[in-house]
């Protein structure tokens, strides 16, 4: 008999139990100091992060002055780095939903000394933000955890500015990812079983108002699916 389909509601307790472990494993381990730059390697908070697959704030292009939301911010390793590239005449606000992530990106920040930085709890399917108050969107590796990517988008969209960008890195998967991996909770928390081939990303994108949408794999990391850059912007 075929195994079935997980709910949204088992998904969403898998990942946010997952990450809470996470987060309690990385509290026990010593943050390095926050870095300021978009290279490569740089993160910030706690070292050997197994967390993210790629470095969005480096495809953001990120400027002095901007307000820029982090969509599932974990510890915060990409928003220390972003609040060093917009200084102290931008902001930037990371959003997790769950609680021990968010103890542990409160701690970094204060153990950091970064002011341009807030912390908020809540889903990115419901971004608690105002309409068009943010000019950049990032995102490390989360897209792929929703089990709702459109309200995803769409909220993206309504909280972005005129003209705003959005800059994520996730993971794309091929035309035909396997069934028994779309039912495997252990892909799903894992950031594979979830992840939107690029058809669908693209149509999801354009579908909730963004254009001049760009995909870039960069490396592979399953064989049906691999890292990728994502751009788009809303008109302006």
């Amino acid at each position: 008999m075929a195994e079935r389909l997980m709910s949204s509601d088992e998904i969403r307790d898998a990942v946010r139990e997952r990450y809470a472990a996470a987060a309690q494993e990385a509290a026990e381990r010593s943050a390095p100091d926050c870095c300021t730059s978009a290279e490569a390697e740089c993160v910030c908070g706690p070292s050997n992060s197994p967390l993210g697959c790629g470095n969005p704030t480096a495809a953001a292009d990120l400027q002095p002055g901007e307000v820029v939301l982090d969509l599932g911010s974990g510890g915060g390793e990409d928003v220390f780095t972003s609040a060093g590239l917009v200084g102290p005449s931008g902001q930037v606000l990371g959003l997790d939903m769950t609680d021990e992530m968010l103890e542990l990106a409160r701690s970094n920040q204060r153990n950091a000394g970064v002011r341009n930085v807030e912390f908020l709890r809540g889903t990115i399917e419901a971004v608690p933000l105002p309409d068009d108050s943010v000019d950049v969107i990032i995102s490390n590796c989360v897209i792929n955890l929703s089990t709702d990517k459109p309200a995803v988008f769409r909220e993206a969209a309504r909280v972005l500015r005129p003209g705003g960008r959005f800059a994520v890195t996730d993971i794309v998967a091929d035309d035909h990812m396997y069934d028994e991996t779309r039912r495997d909770m252990a892909q799903w928390t894992g950031c594979i079983a979830g992840a939107l081939a690029r058809e669908d990303f693209e149509h999801e994108l354009t579908k909730a108002g963004f254009e001049r949408i760009e995909i870039t794999e960069t490396h592979r990391v399953h064989e049906r699916a691999g890292s990728a850059i994502i751009r788009a912007r809303v008109p302006a």
